[in-house]
């Protein structure tokens, strides 16, 4: 088979397309022919032996990949045979090989995928989406709410666009630059609904967010971009107003102090580093999102011997939504 091979750490050109044995399924484990495999900002930094401390370095030589969406080819010791076949997408770790033309999955990660969802959807479902599962989780919102979403071309502020949207949610979606508007304003709810978006780039976008969120301010900011950015937004939260970081794309988090959270009466919070014991129901309700319409994951595919192209779109931030690989 062919796989995505790294034999020494480095940027994205240590990554190289070899071919390999496929793997055989132990107890426990399938394998699965990969028709997508999801890219994440946090491969490029084990990539590079820097990745996040909660995860031991890889030995190498070793293939990246951590969700893959294909069909089930084989079943090892106690896995049911009825698996075989079946159209399923997994989250198998952070290390575990989804760059590939087949990959193993532990049984006990595989989610069936509901009809009408594709191979591309399912891994920005499984990996992404439950990730924007939890923001809402922590900081929700309805009807009654302004939410302002930043990097909302991104895959995980798009999706938490599109779920403040069909909770009815009047919502202000921002990018930042021309390129990046044609994935924001694509956006729409089952409804029709769709948000009002502001490029971040522009000189007076500032106003334009003021204009945007009306007179009454907004009562929640979805932070993903931190920086100016995100304290433009913070401004623009009205008293009582929630703030929730989930990252800092723009390099640097937002910056503010006690005495402003006080002043407004706000809740400023994260979704990063919280005990998390139910990542499976989070998945879940993903993908059920997905089904339903609810939620059209924005995906840029790349073929698998691009996976160093791929890499680099999302470390210089030039990517739309997920990113995915998809084998020939």
């Amino acid at each position: 088979m062919k796989a995505i091979v790294q034999r020494k750490f480095g940027p994205a050109d240590v990554l190289v397309l070899e071919e390999t044995e496929a793997p055989v399924p132990g107890p426990g484990q399938v394998l699965v022919r990969v028709r997508a495999a999801g890219v994440h900002a946090v491969d490029a930094s084990i990539r590079e032996g820097q990745g996040p401390p909660t995860l031991p370095k890889p030995s190498l030589p070793m293939t990246p990949g951590r969700e893959v969406a294909g069909t089930v080819e084989a079943v090892g010791a106690d896995v049911a045979d009825t698996w075989t076949g079946k159209r399923v997408v997994a989250h198998v770790g952070p290390l575990s090989g989804g760059y590939a033309e087949y990959a193993l999955a532990p049984a006990a990660s595989l989610h069936e995928l509901p009809d009408g969802v594709s191979y591309a959807a399912a891994v920005a479902a499984i990996g992404t989406g439950r990730t924007a599962q939890l923001v809402r989780r922590s900081v929700s919102s309805g009807p009654e709410d302004v939410v302002i979403v930043t990097g909302a071309s991104g895959g995980l502020g798009n999706q938490l666009a599109y779920l403040a949207l069909s909770a009815g949610s009047r919502v202000i979606a921002l990018y930042g630059g021309e390129s990046k508007r044609e994935a924001v304003a694509g956006i729409a709810g089952r409804d029709g609904s769709r948000p009002a978006i502001v490029d971040t780039s522009a000189e007076d976008w500032t106003e334009r967010l003021t204009a945007a969120v009306g007179a009454k301010g907004a009562t929640v900011v979805y932070d993903g971009v931190g920086g100016p950015v995100a304290r433009a937004c913070f401004e623009a939260l009205t008293r009582g107003g929630r703030h929730i970081i989930y990252g800092w794309s723009s390099g640097s988090a937002l910056t503010a102090t006690a005495q402003d959270v006080v002043d407004r009466s706000l809740t400023l919070t994260s979704a990063l580093g919280a005990p998390i014991t139910d990542l499976r129901a989070l998945e879940t309700l993903s993908l059920e999102a997905v089904g339903r319409g609810e939620v059209v994951p924005l995906v840029t595919e790349f073929p698998l011997a691009e996976a160093p192209a791929a890499h680099t779109a999302i470390e210089t931030r030039t990517s739309r939504g997920k990113v995915v690989l998809v084998p020939a």
